[in-house]
This record gives structure tokens, sequence and C-alpha cells, in this order.
């Protein structure tokens, strides 16, 4: 009887802090199943062994913010019959997409003490930026229970089933007080993708924005509730600023900020 191949999973690493690799080692006992449905072709992380591609899923988890990392991707999406970035770098360039708002040298200068031995680009892109993206999954780090519904999903040729609602709608299902109604911290939720079962707002913090615009968000009307209720200029822009700082409707919101 001959064997059936098992489908080749491939984890790929760029410019990040490895938090949604880890995300994946700590889905430990359904990991273990996955595993036994798959061969893991390339994880750093988990084993040295690494097989030659093509790969039937890749996982891309990072950035581009080298000139090495540009030409690499591209070797990733020709090996790879399905891409999906995983996380906040990977799918907004990541808290280090705060360089592109400044100058990338003045940082260089004042960090590294040969600054003409890095090479770098001026900004830090998203996985799409360079080439095509099967799906995103977005969060930093990713939701664990997420992960294991796109890797599921796409091993069994259906559509994952991610909400593309807000943060709030969360707020509502586990009966968590609005931050917003009363008047406390600063809170994105309105305008922040579901993923994360609003966490912050359950320890009474406003939610920071982990899991990238919303379908739909409108900053705007958010920003201007803020302004009303006495929140600077400068903390709406930090507010903004953060981990998914260059995905495009967080990124237009904090330029018109400003000073």
């Amino acid at each position: 009887m001959a064997k059936v191949r098992k489908p080749k999973l491939a984890v790929w690493k760029f410019s990040s802090c490895d938090g949604c690799q880890l995300t994946l080692l700590d889905c430990e006992d359904v990991l273990l199943a996955i595993a036994d449905r798959v061969e893991i072709a390339n994880f750093p992380e988990a084993s040295r062994a690494v097989s030659k591609g093509p790969y039937d899923i890749s996982l891309v988890e990072g950035s581009i913010t080298t000139p090495h990392d540009a030409e690499r991707i591209h070797h990733v999406r020709r090996s790879s019959k399905t891409l999906i970035t995983i996380g906040a770098c990977a799918t907004a360039g990541g808290i280090q997409g705060l360089r592109n708002f400044k100058d990338i040298k003045e940082f260089v200068s004042i960090v590294y003490a040969s600054p003409q031995y890095i090479e770098t680009l001026n900004k830090s892109t998203p996985i799409s930026d360079h080439v095509s993206v099967d799906f995103e999954l977005r969060g930093c780090p990713v939701s664990k229970q997420q992960l294991v519904e796109v890797i599921v999903a796409f091993l069994n040729g259906r559509k994952p089933n991610i909400p593309n609602y807000s943060v709030c709608v969360e707020c509502k299902l586990r009966g968590t007080v609005c931050r917003l109604v009363t008047a406390g911290p600063p809170c994105l939720g309105p305008v922040t993708q579901a993923g994360c079962n609003a966490l912050c707002p359950s320890f009474h913090r406003g939610c920071f924005g982990c899991f990238g615009p919303k379908e739909t968000p409108n900053t705007k009307s958010l920003s201007r509730e803020w302004t009303r209720l006495g929140i600077s200029n400068d903390a709406l822009l930090r507010l903004f600023r953060s981990f998914n700082a260059s995905a495009e409707a967080f990124r237009r919101e904090s330029e018109a900020h400003e000073p």
C-alpha cells in the first residue's frame, strides 16, 4: 500500500521577537495532534531538522527590514503553495515600524559604534508589500486558538473562521464595562480587530490595538470622542503608534495628530 504523503509545514522568521512562533509551541497537545497530520519541514524554534521544499503551508513571522530580508521572502514565496503571515510584524511592520516615522540613519549612528557595518532599509514593511499573501493572521502575539484554526482550515481546504468585528464585541460577550463610556483610559477597542478576548479592558486598561485595525475602522470618530474627553494630540499620536503603527488606518490617524 502506497504511503500517504503528509503536507509539509514550514515556519519562517524575519525581523521579529519570536513571540508568534512561541505561541505555536505553546499550543502543546494541540500542536502534537497537528504534527501527526503534517510534516514539520522547517521550524528552527522546534527542531534543527530541515526538509527541502516545496512546502504546502508556510507560516511567516516578522517584517522586512533589511535587503537580505527583501530577497529571502521571494524565495519563501516561490517554495510555498500557501503563505500565511502571522503577527503584527508580518502583517503591519510591527513595533519596529516606528522607524518609518523617523530617520533610521540617526538611530543607527546613536546605537552602533560602527554604523558603516549596518545594512538596513529605511522602513519596516509587512510581508504583503513584497509578495502575495494567502492569509493574514493578526495579533501581537497571535491568538493560540486562531493560529490553530487557520492551520486546520488550510489543511482541510476551507476558509478560516476568524472574526473581523471589533474588540468591543468581545467586551460585551464577557460582560466587561466599557472604558469609553466610563471615561476611563484611552481605548482602541472600537477600531481594533477582535482576537484577544478583550484582555486589557478586563483588567481596567484600554485596548492597545494589538490585533490591528478592524474592518472599516472609524478612527477619526474615535479620536474626536477622546479629544472631547480631554485627551491631548500627543497622547492620541502615541495611542495609534504602537504594535501596529504602520497599519494604514492607524498610520493615517497618527499622522493627523502630529505637531
